[in-house]
């Protein structure tokens, strides 16, 4: 929720003392962080993103997320590079918060992606997941069914003052989900956050994919049902569906997808429907007092969710 920590010009003075990326020029904190503290950084040598780690990054988690960037890049994906310091480490510690400095990447995400940004945003994330076969480290998905049952009984007293019959809808959903959610499915390295703010563009083509601080090892098709989820319904809560099938085209183009994966597609688009809509709902219910971004709805995801508990067939999302 964009919890920023205040970094002075002395505070960036010593921090670079350790980096071998040139003299600072311009230095000034990004607004559209949501999870972290972030800002643009332009050194004499090129420009940088300087992020702070808070409370929702483990520090724990830094060597898989920057090892992650890191392996991507290598295998042909366009995303951020964490820059190593002087003694070759990814992260450091700055504010009592850990940090890292990665490179930084020209595009510009979209509010309203049409039909071929779709195709391309799901080129993208079969990609993403071919680039990351063979990365040594793992993290399990702490916001599967396990996270959403912690989350539902963490909110749901107060779901139905956000909406009425949320919480009942939230348990229903949950109980179906836990006894048929699929195993199984061919799994790998995911994003698990591939929103339109997380692609970058240049003109009709993707110039980069970032925010990695949710990527995880789970199921491919999980990872297409998030980006399904947020980048094919209108603001009328309608499912676009000719977005729908350009997005399964991309991906499919680059990946092919077991009849498996196709047949688990509903449960897989009420899973992540649900994800976010707990993790919406949480936040809403307890905002961050210093936080610079006010929580995101979570009323638009109980939409999603009603839509997707009704479709029994994965031709209603274009495949």
């Amino acid at each position: 929720m964009a919890v920023y920590t205040d970094v002075s010009f002395e505070d960036l003075e010593a921090l670079l003392a350790g980096y071998d990326i040139g003299v600072p020029l311009t230095f000034k904190g990004i607004a559209e962080g949501v999870e972290n503290s972030n800002f643009y950084l332009q050194t004499d040598r090129g420009a940088f993103i300087l992020t702070l780690y808070e409370k929702r990054v483990k520090r724990d988690d830094l060597p898989f997320f920057l090892g992650l960037m890191e392996h991507l890049a290598a295998h042909g994906l366009s995303c951020p590079q964490p820059v190593r310091d002087k003694d070759g480490r990814h992260s450091t510690m700055l504010k009592g918060r850990a940090a890292a400095i990665l490179s930084f990447l020209t595009g510009i995400s979209l509010r309203r992606p049409d039909a071929g940004h779709c195709h391309a945003a799901g080129e993208a994330l079969a990609q993403l997941h071919g680039a990351g076969a063979g990365f040594a480290l793992t993290r399990p998905n702490a916001l599967s069914v396990t996270g959403w049952h912690e989350l539902a009984a963490a909110t749901m007293r107060e779901a139905d003052a956000v909406q009425a019959g949320l919480g009942a809808l939230i348990g229903d959903n949950l109980a179906a989900l836990e006894k048929n959610w699929p195993k199984g499915l061919p799994s790998g390295v995911i994003h698990a956050d591939l929103f339109p703010d997380n692609v970058l563009f240049m003109g009709d083509r993707v110039s980069g994919v970032i925010d990695f601080y949710f990527a995880c090892n789970d199921m491919f098709a999980y990872d297409l049902a998030v980006l399904l989820n947020s980048w094919c319904f209108e603001n009328d809560g309608a499912y676009n569906i000719t977005k729908g099938k350009a997005a399964i085209a991309g991906y499919r183009a680059q990946r092919a997808m077991s009849e498996a994966e196709v047949s688990a597609m509903p449960l897989l688009m009420r899973g992540a429907a649900l994800r976010f809509l707990l993790t919406r709902l949480y936040d809403w219910l307890n905002p961050d007092p210093n936080a610079l971004v006010r929580p995101k709805d979570p009323r638009e995801y109980s939409r999603k969710l009603r839509f997707h508990a009704a479709v029994t067939h994965a031709g209603e999302y274009g495949f």
